[in-house]
C-alpha cells in the first residue's frame, strides 16, 4: 500500500514476522531469481499475502507488476522461494536515492516481501532478506534504506536514519525509516533526504482495472487494518 509516498506494505509486516522461526525446523526451500514465467504466480501470491491485511483488498500485486517495467527495478535482486515446486515467497528491490543539496547518492530499497499465508512465520521472509542483502553487497551497492518496523529489521543490522542525518522527503526523522550500511561506514559522509522513486507509486484507477485479471475476493473492513479505504 502506498500512502504519502511511503509503501506501507513494506512498512509493517507483523502478519508474517518470523519471531518464532528459530524454535522450529526450517523448511527445505529453494531460492532463485524470478523468471518471466513466474510473473503471474508471484502477483497472485502477493495478492494472497496482503489481501485485507492493511486495508480492504490490497495493491501490492499491482506494485510488483509495475515495478518490473521501471528503470529503478533491480532484476538481479528479484528472488522467489520455492517449496514443493510452488512459489511461496518473493522479494523485490528498486534503486532509490539520498538527495543532498548538491549531490545524489544511489542506494537500494526493498518491498514488498510477500509470503503465502500458510507459510508465514516460518523464516521465509528472513531467508529472502538475508540472501538478497548478501547479493546486494556483492553487487557493490552502498546501502539499503526502507520504511520498516524497527523491532524486526534491527536484527538484520538496520539502524534509524537519524544516526546518519538522513530524513524522509519531507525532511523529518521518523522511527520507521531505517538504513543498512552494506560495508563499514558506507554512509559516514552521506546526508540528505531519502527518495524511494517513482517505482512505488500506485494509481487507484489502474488498480481497479488490474484487479479484474484476478479471481474475485471480497474486500473486508477489519478492526486490525491500518487504513479503511
Amino acid at each position: 500500500m502506498v500512502i504519502g509516498g511511503k509503501h506501507f506494505g513494506q512498512y509493517t509486516y507483523e502478519h508474517w514476522f518470523d519471531d518464532e522461526y528459530g524454535k522450529k525446523t526450517m523448511m527445505n526451500v529453494l531460492l532463485r531469481l524470478e523468471e518471466e514465467k513466474d510473473y503471474n504466480s508471484v502477483e497472485n501470491l502477493t495478492r494472497e499475502a496482503f489481501w485485507n491485511v492493511y486495508k480492504p483488498g490490497c495493491d501490492e500485486h499491482l506494485l510488483i507488476h509495475n515495478m518490473r517495467k521501471t528503470k529503478e527495478f533491480v532484476k538481479d535482486l528479484d528472488y522467489v522461494t520455492i517449496f514443493n515446486d510452488e512459489i511461496i515467497g518473493n522479494i523485490v528491490y528498486a534503486k532509490s536515492k539520498i538527495i543532498d543539496i548538491n549531490r545524489e547518492y544511489d542506494v537500494l530499497t526493498f518491498g514488498p516481501v510477500s509470503v503465502l499465508p500458510m507459510y508465514q512465520r516460518k523464516g521465509i521472509g528472513k531467508k529472502l532478506i538475508e540472501h538478497t542483502i548478501t547479493k546486494a553487497q556483492e553487487m557493490g551497492f552502498i546501502a539499503i534504506l526502507i520504511y520498516g518496523n524497527p523491532q524486526y529489521y534491527e536484527r538484520f543490522g538496520f539502524r534509524n536514519t537519524k544516526e546518519y542525518t538522513i530524513t524522509d522527503m519531507e525532511g523529518n526523522y521518523i522511527d520507521a525509516l531505517m538504513a543498512l550500511e552494506l560495508y563499514p561506514n558506507s554512509l559516514e559522509n552521506i546526508h540528505g533526504k531519502f527518495f524511494e522513486g517513482e517505482a512505488y507509486k500506485i494509481d487507484k484507477k489502474e488498480l481497479e482495472i488490474f484487479e479484474k485479471n484476478f479471481p474475485y475476493k471480497e474486500k473486508l473492513v477489519l478492526d486490525t487494518q491500518i487504513f479503511k479505504e
